[in-house]
């Protein structure tokens, strides 16, 4: 089958051969059809998981995956050939992962069933970047006209931000550049910043001399995201995504969340989808490769969205 390697952390991605696996005891075979992108992709490739997780050369890039079950291992109850469906597929030891033709994921994993009305593109664009969203918003506990800036809104997380933070009733402020204005204005934000045009914290304070309630920082390093945080009222919500809080001054004020890495399950997952198939949630796809394709766009940065390998 074609896949996406590295033969060692650091190296240059790769599509090349790889023998089928098989499902073993309790695991299930999927027979991908497509496979979303995350920055995670590129840090798995750089090593971010040498030391923490087992792992096997040449490596399968890839986390999120969907596709039909194309076989079942022994043991297996909970899914049958045919069934579309969709998961994570990290799992150790790590190096079997979507950006393949075939992957296989335990069926105690992250693999639950694809609703009808999601298109399978769709369905794998969600995993990472949307249980990651929803993650967030969950352990905001945001009420209703409470105020939340997300800075890097445009991407795969802040894209669903925008739409479940609104969803819980929060003013929704979004950083874009202005040519992608309307795009936010249509997932729910109520007022965009464009950070092109100035410094985001001035402009911020200016609209909100009084502070905001939640900051939602997915791109910030830990100088900028500490002067945003001035932003925030005491005992409001700072998370950040790439782990640039400083947790122990966020609690000197009172300020609740941190560095987040999504914990979110099957059960999650299923709670996602079907907020997809009853369209209150949109799957914003920037971008849709080839599999032959993919590895150009592994680390790319700007997508506006999603982007999906198509296998």
């Amino acid at each position: 089958m074609r896949a996406i390697v590295v033969r060692k952390f650091g190296a240059t991605p790769e599509l090349t051969d790889m023998p089928v696996p098989e499902a073993g005891a309790g695991a299930v075979r999927v027979q991908l059809e497509a496979a979303g992108v995350n920055p995670f992709d590129a840090k798995m490739a750089d090593g971010i998981l040498d030391g923490k997780l087992p792992h096997d050369f040449p490596m399968i890039l890839g986390v999120d995956g969907a596709g039909t079950v194309a076989a079942v291992g022994p043991g297996v109850t909970g899914f049958a050939v045919g069934d579309r469906v969709v998961g994570k597929f990290l799992n150790p030891p790590a190096g079997h992962g979507s950006f393949a033709e075939f992957a296989v994921v335990p069926e105690s994993g992250i693999l639950v069933r694809v609703p009808e009305a999601v298109p399978t593109v769709a369905a794998a664009a969600l995993p990472t970047a949307g249980l990651t969203a929803q993650d967030m918003v969950d352990g905001t506990e945001i009420e209703p006209g409470q105020t939340v800036l997300i800075i890097g809104a445009t991407g795969g997380v802040g894209s669903f931000l925008v739409q479940l933070a609104n969803m819980a009733g929060a003013n929704v402020i979004a950083t874009a550049r202005g040519d992608v204005a309307d795009q936010m204005t249509r997932l729910g934000a109520a007022e965009t910043v464009d950070y092109t045009a100035g410094s985001v914290r001035e402009q911020v304070a200016a609209g909100y001399p009084d502070g905001i309630d939640v900051l939602y920082d997915l791109v910030s390093p830990p100088e900028v995201l500490a002067e945003l945080t001035g932003l925030v009222r005491d005992g409001g919500t700072v998370y950040s995504t790439i782990w640039s809080a400083d947790e122990d001054a966020l609690r000197s004020r009172g300020i609740r969340g941190g560095n987040i890495e999504s914990k979110g399950g099957a059960r999650e997952l299923t709670r996602l989808l079907d907020r997809v198939a009853e369209g209150d949630v949109v799957v914003p796809i920037d971008a849709t490769v080839p599999l032959a394709d993919g590895a150009s766009v592994i680390g790319a940065v700007g997508a506006r969205g999603k982007t999906v390998l198509a296998i």
